[in-house]
C-alpha cells in the first residue's frame, strides 16, 4: 500500500487544486461570497462503518457523497455498497491527495486518536468539517483545532448532537435568567461504559483480517500486535485509541454545564477510579474539576464552581427532596444536577427533560437559536446549511470548534486527572500554557502494567506488575501533547 507523508499529499493537493476542472461549491463560493442553499455539497467521509454511517444517513438525501474512506472494508462494506459511485479509500491522505480539488466538506467518525490529524488536514485544505465526539484525544489537539477554526474560517461542528437539542437551550435560558440562582456545584453521571474496560492488555496475537489495515488503524500511535478485542468499537476503552466512558459520554453530558455556566479552563483537577492500568481505562471513575469565577451575567453571577463526573456505576448522592422511588439516572443514560443558591436543576443526557426540584416551571425568555429535529439529523443539517453560507454571514453553530475545542479540553482534562491520580494530590492547571504547575521536575510515578491476580489451589495470589519509575512531568506532557510516530504530523499551531 502506498505510503504518503503529510507534506507530500498537501503539496500534491495544492498542485491538483490549481488544475481542477470541476470546482467544489465551497471554492466557487469564495469568489461570490455565497453558495446557494440549493447547491449540493460534495462530501467525503472518513470512518464510515459505525457512527459515521448515521451521520452520512442524515445528509445523504440532500448532498453528494463523493468519497468514502475506512481502514476496515468489511465493517464499511454496507456503506460502500450503498454509494457505488463514491470513490473508495483506505488512507484519508491519499483521498485528500486525489480528491481534494472536488471535495467541499468532510465527515469524520474514526477512532478518537485520529480525529485531530484527519480534521486538521481537512481544515488546512479549506474543507468544512463535521467531526464526531470527542473532538480530539488530547488537550493540545483541541487547542490546535480551535485555532485552526479561527484562522481557516471553515464551517465546523462536533458530533455531540445534544448541543443542538432544545433541552440544552432550556438549561441555558433557565440558568441565565436566574431561575436557580448562583450555581456553585454541578454533578454529572453516565451509565457507561457498556464496552469492556479495566482489562489487562491481551497477550494473544490474532491474525489481522485481510479487510483491515491495522497499520492505518493505529495511525499516529505505536503499532501494537493486533487483537480482536480492540476493533471494532471496543477501542473506546483502550487509552491508545480512545478516552473511555468520559470521552464517549461527557461530550453529551458536560456540555450543558460548560455552555450554561460559560466555563473556560479549570484551575484545579483531581481524579480517582477503580484499578488504573497502563493500557485500559478503569471500570469506574470520579473526576472533580474546579473552575474560577467568571464575568457575571445581567441576571446571575458566575462564582467559582465545582464540576463532578461519575461513570461506571458511580453516582452522586440523591439531592434532598428528590422524589422517592424515582430513578436518579436521567434519560439517555445521563444525569446532570445543577446545585444553585435558589433551586436545583436536573436534566438527562443531551440536556433532555430538564426540571426544577422545587416543581416550579420557569418562564425564561427564549434567547437561544432553535435547531429543528436536532437529534434526528438536524445537528448535521445545520452544519450543512452553514457550509453554504459565507463566513461573514454564517450562523453560529451549536458545537463549532471555536466552542467545542475549549469544551473538549475540559473532557480530556478529566482523562488527565484519572491517569495522573497516583501523584496523590490535586493538580493545578495553567490553561493558557497547557501545563500543570505543581508537578515537580524530579517527581516520579509508577504505572500498573498488569494485575496478575490468580487463584492457585484455592489460594489467592496477588501480583501487580509495575513499570519502573517514570518522570511524572514528562509523562503528563506526553498526555497533554502526544508524540506521534514517524510519518504522522499535525500542522503547526496558528499564531
Amino acid at each position: 500500500m502506498m505510503s504518503i507523508s503529510r507534506r507530500s499529499f498537501l503539496q500534491r493537493s495544492a498542485a491538483a487544486a490549481a488544475a481542477f476542472t470541476i470546482a467544489p461549491n465551497s471554492i466557487l463560493g469564495k469568489s461570490h461570497g455565497y453558495v446557494a442553499p440549493t447547491d449540493k455539497l460534495n462530501i467525503a467521509a472518513v470512518g464510515i462503518g459505525g457512527m459515521g454511517h448515521a451521520n452520512i444517513n442524515n445528509v445523504k438525501n440532500t448532498e453528494n457523497l463523493v468519497a468514502l474512506c475506512d481502514v476496515d472494508w468489511k465493517y464499511a462494506k454496507g456503506v460502500f455498497d450503498e454509494f457505488p459511485n463514491a470513490k473508495k479509500y483506505w488512507d484519508y491522505r491519499k483521498m485528500y491527495d486525489e480528491m481534494g480539488s472536488s471535495i467541499d466538506a468532510v465527515i469524520i467518525a474514526t477512532a478518537d486518536h485520529t480525529h485531530a490529524l484527519i480534521t486538521a488536514d481537512a481544515m488546512t485544505l479549506g474543507k468544512h468539517v463535521y467531526c464526531q465526539k470527542p473532538l480530539t484525544h488530547s488537550v493540545y489537539e483541541s487547542r490546535l483545532l480551535t485555532n485552526l477554526a479561527k484562522s481557516t474560517g471553515v464551517a465546523t461542528q462536533m458530533g455531540n448532537q445534544g448541543s443542538s437539542d432544545e433541552g440544552t437551550d432550556l438549561v441555558c435560558e433557565w440558568i441565565w435568567n436566574g431561575e436557580i440562582g448562583e450555581v456553585y456545584k454541578v454533578e454529572c453521571a453516565t451509565d457507561r461504559p457498556i464496552w469492556p474496560q479495566g482489562l489487562n492488555a491481551p497477550e494473544k496475537v490474532d491474525r489481522i483480517p485481510k479487510t483491515l489495515n491495522w497499520d492505518l488503524f493505529c495511525g499516529p500511535q505505536e503499532v501494537i500486535p493486533y487483537n480482536a478485542i480492540y476493533h471494532p468499537w471496543n477501542w473506546r476503552g483502550w487509552w491508545r485509541f480512545g478516552t473511555g466512558a468520559l470521552g464517549d459520554m461527557a461530550c453529551h453530558i458536560l456540555h450543558q454545564p460548560f455552555k450554561a455556566l460559560k466555563l473556560g479552563y479549570p484551575t484545579k483537577v483531581q481524579g480517582s477510579s477503580t484499578l488504573l492500568l497502563q493500557d485500559c481505562a478503569p471500570q469506574a471513575q470520579h473526576v472533580k474539576l474546579t473552575f474560577p469565577a467568571r464575568e457575571n451575567m445581567p441576571k446571575v453571577a458566575m462564582p467559582e464552581v465545582e464540576v463532578h463526573w461519575y461513570d461506571g456505576g458511580m453516582m452522586p448522592d440523591r439531592p434532598k427532596g428528590f422524589p422517592e422511588g424515582k430513578q436518579l439516572m436521567g434519560p439517555g443514560g445521563g444525569l446532570t444536577i445543577f446545585h444553585g443558591t435558589k433551586d436545583t436543576l436536573i436534566c438527562g443526557c443531551y440536556g433532555q427533560q430538564p426540571f426544577l426540584l422545587s416543581g416550579r416551571v420557569p418562564n425564561a425568555p427564549k434567547v437561544c437559536r432553535r435547531v429543528p429535529k436536532a437529534m434526528a439529523g438536524g445537528h448535521e443539517m445545520d452544519w450543512v446549511a452553514a457550509c453554504k453560507e459565507s463566513k461573514e454571514n454564517r450562523r453560529v453553530l451549536k458545537s463549532r470548534f471555536e466552542d467545542a475545542g475549549p469544551f473538549n479540553e475540559m473532557v480530556v482534562m478529566g482523562v488527565l486527572a484519572v491517569r495522573l491520580q497516583t501523584l496523590n494530590k490535586e493538580l493545578l492547571w495553567d490553561g493558557p500554557n497547557m501545563q500543570f504547575t505543581n508537578i515537580k521536575d524530579d517527581e516520579t510515578i509508577k504505572i500498573l502494567i498488569k494485575d496478575d491476580f490468580k487463584v492457585v489451589d484455592g489460594d489467592p495470589k496477588f501480583n501487580k506488575i509495575w513499570t519502573d519509575p517514570v518522570n511524572a512531568k514528562q509523562f503528563a506532557s506526553e498526555l497533554i501533547k502526544h508524540n506521534y510516530r514517524d510519518g504522522w504530523k499535525l500542522p503547526d499551531m496558528p499564531r
